[in-house]
């Protein structure tokens, strides 16, 4: 194949409507992007969202996807970082603009003018992707391409949240899916104390989650043994926050990770007295990135089918 002949991608046409299979020619790159051959492309709830007409800044026709793993084949002209061969990354945040006060604060993930991977800018379903290569991600060797993928989501948005908990020694996490489950084993590895909240019922979840090192794992309305001094809420369910406020000591944080999250109720303020906090997290920077890619490098952080 020569890189200007067409590949074959699958294409959201408009909101609402079926991915179609498509061939589209590989168009010339600019200076500052690569042609990547994909290997792998995970799957995210944002993609059902994308298919749904939910996002109201994508755009139609899109080639959803963005935990793309794949090769380096073409590099433009100012790229110097990477190599043809390269094994990289490409995560939502495809681009930021560099010159808004959000940029220049060091706060990429809330550019004004961002371009997002697979809902802005076409994503990983296809053969080829074109990336800007300043947004590219270097990925552990210990991974395979299948294994990858998953970090390059569910692994940045964990780690961002993680972030913002602060130094949390007891960590709760709300929702145990594709995010907490990496998020568990990271927290677990550095020492911290996971406390893992499930739906009602799920018995399954809860082995999984004490599996992967948490300290208790129990239904979302179950009251936690110790305060927590922080909570990550994964589930994209409103209500659990107010739970997650009663659940931590005075001057903890209640994280909320989920881009879509059903409205929050009325709680009282007796809850968030005492110095507790709400917030949230949003995107993803490249300095968040190359972080977790370090630490994925270190430990032993298996992607488990959920």
């Amino acid at each position: 194949m020569t890189y200007r002949e067409s590949f074959t991608a699958a294409r959201i046409p408009g909101p609402n409507l079926d991915p179609i299979l498509i061939r589209q020619p590989i168009r010339s790159l600019q200076a500052h992007e690569v042609l990547i051959r994909v290997s792998a492309c995970g799957v995210c709830r944002t993609d059902l969202h994308l298919l749904r007409g939910e996002l109201p800044m994508a755009r139609y026709p899109v080639i959803p996807g963005h935990e793309v793993v794949g090769r380096v084949v073409e590099l433009g002209s100012e790229v110097h970082q990477w190599h043809a061969g390269d094994r990289v990354g490409v995560a939502w945040l495809g681009w930021a603009c560099g010159e808004c006060e959000y940029c220049r604060r060091g706060l990429e993930n809330m550019c004004e003018r961002p371009q997002f991977t697979g809902c802005t800018l076409d994503g990983g379903y296809a053969q080829y992707t074109i990336a800007d290569a300043r947004f590219c991600l270097p990925i552990p060797q210990r991974y395979s391409d299948a294994e990858a993928a998953p970090l390059l989501c569910a692994g940045l948005i964990g780690y961002r949240a993680y972030r913002a908990a602060g130094a949390a020694q007891n960590l709760g996490l709300y929702g145990f899916g594709a995010a907490a489950h990496l998020l568990a084993q990271v927290a677990h590895a550095q020492g911290r104390r996971v406390f893992a909240f499930t739906r009602p019922g799920d018995s399954d979840a809860r082995r999984f989650a004490r599996s992967l090192g948490a300290v208790w794992a129990g239904d979302s309305d179950s009251t936690a043994p110790e305060p927590l001094d922080a909570a990550i809420v994964f589930a994209p369910v409103g209500a659990l926050v107010p739970a997650a406020l009663a659940a931590v000591r005075k001057g903890g944080r209640v994280v909320c990770a989920g881009i879509h999250m059903s409205d929050i109720p009325s709680f009282p303020y007796s809850l968030l007295w005492g110095e507790r906090s709400v917030c949230s997290v949003a995107n993803l920077t490249r300095e968040d990135g190359r972080e977790f890619m370090k630490i994925a490098g270190e430990i032993d952080l298996r992607p488990r089918a959920i």
